[in-house]
Formats: structure tokens, C-alpha cells, sequence
């Protein structure tokens, strides 16, 4: 099916909508911030660090956070990953580093670096169908974490 015919019979509502991205390597970070933003995605913010990414979620109505699992200062994604999740926000990992064994308990997966922007629109497609009760097929980079547990 071409694109044009998918936007007219096969748009769906998204979930995520309002994604915010926290990244320490500046270029990454406008990557993705352009990336997301021609996928449609209102960027809430682009922050390379834990507490200005927590600041912000407690005064922001954010959908998903896009995060590196390393970031500036000594708090990491995974500090992230905790604090969002008891605040009811998904985290999607965007790394080159594996992120822990626990991971899977507070993010929903990670997609692994360097990714194309192909890669990173089918992930937030892939996240969005799970958080509307379906079962997605992640694309090639992705570990979803969702659906490896069962």
C-alpha cells in the first residue's frame, strides 16, 4: 500500500503525541528532535540530563520519553526510567549501551544505536500499538521489552 493511500485509509489516532527527548550527545538530540517533529510528534523538550528531564515532567503532559540510557551528570536514563514510570510515563531507551537487566521493569524496550529515522518511526509506531492493547512487531533494533515478557 503507498504512503499517500495509508495517511488516507489507515491513520490511526496516536497515543504518543507529546515525546520528550533526553540525549547528551547534542547532534543525537537534533536528530531526533527534527526526526520526530517530521513524523508529526510535538517535542515537548530536548535536555541532556536527569534533572531537568524530572523538572520537566512534573510540569509538562508528556506521552513518552525518548532517552539515552548514559547522560550528563551521574544520574543515568535508567534513574529516568524509574521516576517516569512511577509517574506513569513510558520510556523507550535510544542507546548504544545495553541498558541493565532490569530494564524491562520500568522501560518498555530500547532501540539500539545508530538507527535510522525509518527505524525510530516504525519503534514510536510499534510503542503505540502496544499502549493501545495491540501486539506489535518491533522493527529490526528494537528490543521491545513489553512483549518479550509475556
Amino acid at each position: 500500500m503507498s504512503l499517500g493511500l495509508w495517511m488516507l485509509f489507515g491513520k490511526r489516532k496516536r497515543i504518543v503525541k507529546r515525546i520528550l527527548i533526553v540525549e547528551d550527545e547534542p547532534l543525537v538530540a537534533f536528530d531526533n528532535e527534527v526526526m520526530l517533529g517530521d513524523a508529526g510528534y510535538e517535542v515537548v523538550a530536548t535536555l541532556d540530563g536527569f534533572d531537568e528531564a524530572i523538572a520537566l515532567l512534573g510540569r509538562e503532559k508528556i506521552d513518552l520519553i525518548l532517552s539515552d540510557v548514559r547522560l550528563k551528570g551521574r544520574r543515568t536514563g535508567v534513574d529516568l526510567a524509574r521516576a517516569a514510570k512511577k509517574q506513569g510515563v513510558p520510556v523507550l531507551f535510544a542507546s548504544g549501551h545495553a541498558p541493565p537487566k532490569e530494564a524491562p521493569e520500568f522501560a518498555l524496550g530500547c532501540l539500539m544505536k545508530p538507527y535510522s529515522e525509518r527505524q525510530l518511526r516504525q519503534s514510536l509506531d510499534s510503542i503505540d500499538r502496544f499502549l493501545a492493547g495491540k501486539n506489535p512487531k518491533p522493527p529490526k533494533g528494537l528490543h521491545f521489552f513489553a512483549t518479550e515478557e509475556g
